[in-house]
Formats: C-alpha cells, sequence, structure tokens
C-alpha cells in the first residue's frame, strides 16, 4: 500500500510557525490500528485522515454535482488516541484540498465525531465553522492546579471537553513553567488563558494524557476559549493568539451556537508511505 503524505503549517503565514499537521488523503478508510500507528511514526500532535464522503454511493466529490450531506470524512490521531475535533488539522486538510487535489468548489464539508465542519475559502485565509462549546464554572480547586502549573496563580476555573484556566495576564501564561506529569495525572487536557496585550487573547494547551505535552496551536480549543472571552469581553469578533514556542494566530468570530476560525496555511513537504501487506498483525489492503 502507498499513500500520500502532505506536511502543513497551519494558522501561521511562515514556515516553521503555528501547527505542523500531517495530512493523508484516503479513496476508502484503512485500519484504525494502522493509522494510530501511522500517526505515532509521524509524531506529530495530529494526523488526518480524510476519505470523500460515500452516502450509499461511490461519487467522489471532486467531480460532479450531486448533493452530498457532506464532501468528505475526516479523522484525527495524536500519536497515541484518536481524537473528536481537531482544528488545525482540518485546516491543514482544506488547505490541501483546495490547492493539491484539483478541487475547485468554494466550500468543503467534513462530516466528523463532532458533526459538520464547513470550511470556506476567504481571500488567503481558510475559515472554519466549529461547534461552540461553553465553558461552565468547575468546582475543581485551584489549589490542586496551581502546582501543575509550576505556581500560576488562578483566577477562575471553567470546564467542558477541556479544563479552561484563567491566569491574571499574558505575562503569566507565557512565563507558565508547567509540570506535564502533575497534569497527565489529573486526567485533564488543559488550557490556560489570559486577556491580550495586542490580541483580545492568549492561550496554551497542554495535554499530556493524549501524548502532546504542549501542542503548538490547537483549534479545538477555541471551539472553548471563543465563547467563553466573547462573553467576557462581550465582543463578537476577536484576535486571538496561542503563545507555544512557535505561535499562532487566529481569527475569531462568536456566531450563535457555532464558532468561527480563521488562519492561514504554509506548505512543508509531501511524501509517500510504502506500507507492506502485514504490519505486526495489521491487515493492510492493498
Amino acid at each position: 500500500m502507498q499513500l500520500t503524505l502532505y506536511q502543513i503549517d497551519a494558522f501561521t503565514d511562515r514556515l516553521f510557525g503555528g501547527n505542523p499537521a500531517a495530512v493523508i488523503p484516503l479513496q476508502q478508510w484503512i485500519d484504525d490500528e494502522l493509522m494510530q500507528k501511522i500517526a505515532f511514526e509521524n509524531n506529530l500532535s495530529e494526523t488526518a485522515f480524510f476519505v470523500p464522503y460515500k452516502n450509499g454511493s461511490q461519487a467522489s466529490p471532486f467531480g460532479g454535482d450531486s448533493e452530498l450531506d457532506a464532501d468528505f470524512e475526516i479523522r484525527w490521531f495524536t500519536p497515541t488516541v484518536e481524537i473528536n475535533l481537531c482544528g488545525h488539522a482540518t485546516l491543514a486538510s482544506a488547505h490541501v484540498i483546495f490547492n493539491y487535489l484539483h478541487y475547485n468548489r468554494p466550500g468543503i464539508s467534513f462530516s466528523s465525531q463532532s458533526g459538520i465542519l464547513d470550511v470556506t475559502r476567504n481571500n488567503s485565509r481558510i475559515e472554519m465553522n466549529f461547534p461552540s462549546w461553553v465553558p461552565e464554572k468547575s468546582n475543581e480547586s485551584p489549589t490542586a492546579f496551581e502546582k501543575a502549573l509550576g505556581g500560576a496563580a488562578i483566577v477562575s476555573i471553567h470546564k467542558n471537553r477541556d479544563l479552561l484556566i484563567e491566569l491574571a495576564s499574558e505575562e503569566a501564561v507565557k512565563n507558565c513553567r508547567p509540570d506535564f506529569s502533575l497534569i497527565r495525572e489529573s486526567g485533564y487536557k488543559i488550557i490556560i488563558t489570559a486577556a491580550g496585550e495586542n490580541v483580545d487573547f492568549v492561550s496554551r494547551f497542554f495535554a499530556p494524557s493524549a501524548g502532546i505535552d504542549e501542542d503548538p496551536v490547537t483549534g479545538s480549543a477555541h471551539s472553548q476559549l471563543i465563547p467563553y472571552w466573547s462573553n467576557k469581553l462581550n465582543k463578537k469578533n476577536m484576535t486571538a493568539l496561542q503563545l507555544s514556542q512557535r505561535g499562532g494566530l487566529i481569527y475569531c468570530e462568536q456566531k450563535g451556537d457555532r464558532v468561527i476560525m480563521a488562519g492561514n496555511c504554509i506548505f512543508y513537504m509531501k511524501g509517500e508511505i510504502q506500507i507492506e501487506t502485514q504490519v505486526e498483525g495489521v491487515k493492510v489492503e492493498s
């Protein structure tokens, strides 16, 4: 079996910035265990796989005018687990489809574990329509997490899919020195955030329980951050900066029960994966 792999830097307009994602287009799904092994081998925060959405037929969205519920099905794998939503790898997948797979429609509709995700081009940016996951006030004790966050003073703790922890300032987010062992023991994926100095808000994202100590730029975290800060700042349109070493800029909008995230992508590489017909007991269809 031979698969094509693209590596794209997402949420950035400069090479080696943003969050690198592996993107592997498929014509049909391969074994789940094999996808997980490929993601482990890639050792990036996420590897995205997508297939043309069949809806009971063999029609490909690359041609024809048939109306489909979605254009593609998409799935995302960290090096250790499959996850239910990933922003940067969806952005990277859309970049590949728009620019390298001869796709000439103005938008893409992905079917995913988190529902339909619509993606459109807006000049040089790609816009993604994602679910709005409103975080609720949590009863978790700040004391338990201050040590895990290197002694950072906690303003508040909210929760949706992940734990959203507000700190006092952008500087506190930037200088946070997390203890990944303690975060792993908590079982939570943790977002730390604060109001920004030159943007509306900043964040960082830690997920050692999913095989990622710190994710460079995290779209799914912004499904929680956007409603949180939209309510707190009383704003619908915002800009956000993820303060990882690579950094990433996200253009945000709160739109009813959805959020819009927009960003740029940069191509890094294209390669081929050659897989033998048997991989440690995993059946590989050729």
